[in-house]
């Protein structure tokens, strides 16, 4: 008999997802079928819901997971770090599969600039054998290419699930694009995940000084108790030019060696540029979908001689640092108070949750196996 599995899908855009159930099918060579411990909801899957992305739909929402492994396919043994995989195994996987030919792959070694990347959760469409393609979901059916590794045995769950597509992703941007150097001064616009993300990085990274620019207050209160950044300034409840003279006041020369942007706010672009030293670094993370223009003085960026760094997702080896790293994040940060579990059926609740910045991370709980 067939099992079946439930999962949260996005039918049609500005409308609230449906928990519909699919087949659960056995993995042909290089396959894997997971069965779905938490899928973490982030910014972007609002912005799906929205149709603020050209993506195919119906599809089974969820680009960040953590699961145990239910079938293997044969050719399927190793994870992306040498370890042997088998039944019960619990890991994490990358959201996107690059096709390695198209000119980013091949010519410029930029997987995350893919012109042709499928991405669980977001352009692998609810239909057919592969239907079960998202996080948010009882069961997930992984494809061969997929980056897959397990965590640590040291590392809880909820752990891991804090910062899932955060911590790549800031992995990404300050390992890669505008690294933290020793001793400097760090501001960060944003405290949700992504902005907790690069100010607790900047912290391991050597940073001098991290503030973290955000809101609302209990969002920095969560910061506060995890650890993360050694000030914090809600620019939510004051004049946004009174934060920023907060701000200045708090560094030891009235602006920063390196601004993370981490909003996905327009707006932000211009006080971020304003906050950096001459000679300093910008580097904008947050502005994954297209919020609108901004505002900006280019004579700011010329006169600061500022170097401004654009960083785009993730690929499978970002996901494979962040799980290496998460020892140390968990030794320095209490990272499980950043999340907040929904069970599956609550989805709606947990979006809500997050689109009113209730809650800083909202993981829905994928338990329960599929059914026969």
């Amino acid at each position: 008999m067939n099992r079946r599995a439930k999962a949260v899908v996005l039918e049609e855009f500005d409308s609230l997802p449906a928990l519909r159930e699919f087949d659960v099918v056995a993995p042909a060579v290089g396959e894997l079928v997971v069965s779905g411990v938490y899928g973490g909801i982030c910014g972007t899957d609002l912005h799906l819901q929205q149709g603020h992305l050209p993506i195919p739909i119906p599809v089974v929402l969820g680009h960040e997971g953590l699961g145990t492994i239910d079938e293997v396919g044969s050719g399927i043994h190793l994870d992306a770090l040498g370890n042997p995989l088998s039944i019960g195994d619990r890991v994490m996987w990358a959201s996107s599969i690059a096709c390695g030919t198209c000119i980013p792959c091949r010519q410029h070694r930029e997987p995350t600039l893919c012109e042709q990347r499928a991405t669980y959760g977001v352009n692998r469409p609810a239909s057919g054998r592969a239907a079960l393609a998202g996080a948010w979901a009882e069961s997930i059916l992984l494809h061969p290419g997929t980056t897959v590794v397990k965590v640590p045995a040291t590392i809880d769950s909820i752990e891991a699930m804090s910062l899932a597509c955060a911590g790549p992703t800031m992995i990404h941007a300050l390992y890669e694009r505008r690294p933290v150097r020793l001793g400097e001064t760090v501001v960060v616009q944003g405290a949700g995940p992504v902005g907790l993300a690069a100010a607790a990085m900047a912290q391991l990274g050597g940073a001098g000084l991290v503030i973290v620019v955000g809101g609302p207050e209990n969002r920095l209160a969560i910061a506060r108790k995890c650890g993360i950044g050694d000030a914090h300034v809600d620019i939510t409840e004051q004049n946004p030019a009174d934060a920023l003279r907060q701000v200045r006041d708090l560094l030891p020369t009235s602006a920063a060696d390196l601004v993370i942007e981490c909003t996905g706010s327009p707006e932000a672009i211009q006080q971020g540029i304003e906050l950096a030293r001459r000679g300093g670094s910008y580097l904008v993370v947050g502005q994954y979908t297209d919020a609108g223009s901004a505002w900006i003085n280019p004579h700011h960026i010329v006169r600061q001689q500022l170097d401004v760094v654009g960083s785009w997702a993730f690929s499978g080896a970002h996901l494979v640092e962040y799980v290496r790293l998460l020892p140390a994040l968990t030794r320095r940060f209490s990272l499980a108070d950043l999340v907040t579990v929904f069970p599956i059926g609550d989805y709606a609740d947990a979006m809500d949750a997050v689109r009113g910045t209730r809650v800083l991370k909202a993981v829905l709980s994928t338990h329960g196996s599929a059914t026969p």
